[in-house]
């Protein structure tokens, strides 16, 4: 008799013990090899592609069971190929999509037993490709097929969002540009998303691909200042604006300017991008001190904890809800509290206080408590109780989210903008501005890495169908 794979258990990936990993910004999780990887992939009951629940939860609709039936029967070539069509970047999303939420929300097997390790997955066939040859074979067959064009694309960010419309246009043919403010390529995936989540290298290597498909990065410009959109309308064809949110949300609240008070973008992209980290090897130093308090419960937060904790300091993360209505993903919270990271829920930080240099010392907060209401995104309504208690701090880092910058829209004559400061688009992510589209957390907010793929996705396609008939 066979094994019944509805019976088998989910296979775990192998991590680095928390014990060592708080001493280096190694990867944490070692991913799948192939015995265990077509383990897991053996698992998987291959729904039909029509009624599959896991594509329909896919942002950008990789055709999951076809591609893990591929990885049980290890022809990672075609496993790779059928990804492809949908996903370039499967080695950054595989590392850092919440699956949870999304393609394995919904998986069929969870209702009988596991969930399948779709994330897990996917990144096992990037790594494994890229480290036996058969990412590059697959590579030089998509370059020898593609039919150049003469129209021009200029892409402002090179983020998610942006680097995947580069790859979608470029495979079609078209003259692509990337135009990036900083000095580094990759956006969010560089200087927000810690080394132990996502290796710079792999960023790097997906870069490289690009620039082997034709795309052309050109860095330190910032659109609306360097060069504006309606400059790069006299030049380009069309534009796709993948600017991103990267402007912090602050707390209106006394001493948020002291010294030691950071903001998640700033912290984050100086260990991150700047390699504070590696100080003095690289000049970008970064004092902790011996206690960090994290304002906000979030990926970034869980990001900037762990980066912390990595770099010294005793970490408190504080909360102004309850348990349940943490947003980071579990596996994020799992993992930080592994590290010994200490969690502090229902606290509001009411005031900043600092020393007589001018650097924070202490952070204030009203306890909270939790209401049986919900509010519009089915969080706990919270109230304050009068309370208050103070935690010692040398380093605060604020990580309550972030908005779009305003400089592109401020220099851009017609370009609608909600009240938000996100751009307006249409179901095909065109602007009010023809030629002009947009995507990303340009348009949403700050969200998922996969979405602004997605978006990224569904731009390119639109653009390749406005240029088809503009000609």
């Amino acid at each position: 008799m066979g094994i019944d794979p509805k019976k088998l258990k989910r296979i775990p990936t192998p991590e680095q013990a928390p014990e060592e990993r708080i001493h280096n910004f190694l990867e944490v999780n070692y991913g799948y090899d192939l015995e265990s990887a077509q383990q897991e992939a053996f698992r998987c009951v291959k729904c039909p592609e029509e009624y599959a629940p896991c594509i329909k939860g896919c942002p950008v609709h990789i055709k999951i069971p076809l591609f893990i039936k591929q990885v049980e029967e290890g022809n990672i070539k075609e496993a790779l190929r059928i990804i492809w069509m949908n996903n370039t970047l499967p080695a950054i999303t595989g590392r850092v999509c919440p699956q949870e939420d999304q393609c394995e929300k919904d998986c069929v097997m969870g209702k009988i037993g596991d969930k399948i390790n779709i994330g897990k997955l996917e990144r096992f066939v990037a790594d494994y490709a890229r480290k036996t040859g058969i990412e590059e074979e697959l590579l030089e067959e998509m370059i020898q097929s593609i039919e150049k064009k003469d129209q021009k694309v200029a892409i402002i960010g090179s983020g998610p969002a942006g680097l995947t419309a580069a790859s979608e246009l470029a495979k079609r043919g078209y003259q692509v540009t990337v135009f990036e403010a900083l000095h580094e390529v990759g956006g969010v995936l560089v200087y927000g998303i810690p080394e132990f989540r996502l290796p710079n290298e792999l960023v790097e290597h997906e870069v490289e691909k690009l620039k082997r498909l034709g795309v052309e990065f050109k860095l330190n410009y910032v659109v609306g200042r360097t060069v504006t959109i309606p400059e790069l309308m006299e030049e380009y064809d069309a534009v796709f604006i993948a600017s991103g949110a990267g402007t912090p949300r602050l707390l209106n609240i006394p001493g948020v300017n002291l010294g030691g008070v950071y903001t998640a973008n700033e912290f984050l992209t100086r260990v991150n991008l700047m390699k504070a980290y590696k100080f003095p090897e690289y000049d970008t130093p970064v004092h902790v001190g011996k206690k960090v308090v994290i304002i906000g419960a979030g990926n970034t937060a869980m990001d900037a904890a762990r980066t912390a904790k990595r770099l010294g300091a005793d970490v408190y993360i504080t909360y102004r809800r309850g348990e349940e209505d943490i947003s980071a993903r579990e596996e994020e919270v799992h993992h930080a509290r592994e590290e010994g990271i200490n969690f502090k829920l229902l606290l509001n930080p009411v005031e900043f206080i600092g020393d007589e240099n001018g650097r924070v010392v202490k952070v204030k907060f009203e306890k909270m408590e939790t209401l049986e209401e919900r509010d519009s995104r089915g969080k706990r309504k919270i109230r304050g109780t009068g309370e208050y208690v103070e935690l010692e701090a040398d380093t605060v880092v604020i990580a309550i989210g972030k908005t779009a910058g305003k400089i592109i829209f401020q220099t851009t004559p017609g370009l609608e903008v909600d009240k938000r400061g996100t751009i307006v688009v249409d179901e095909n992510l065109m602007t009010s501005i023809p030629g002009v589209f947009a995507g990303g957390d340009a348009i949403r907010g700050e969200a998922t890495v996969i979405l602004a793929m997605g978006d990224g996705r569904k731009a390119a396609l639109a653009i390749h169908e406005y240029l088809q008939n503009k000609q």
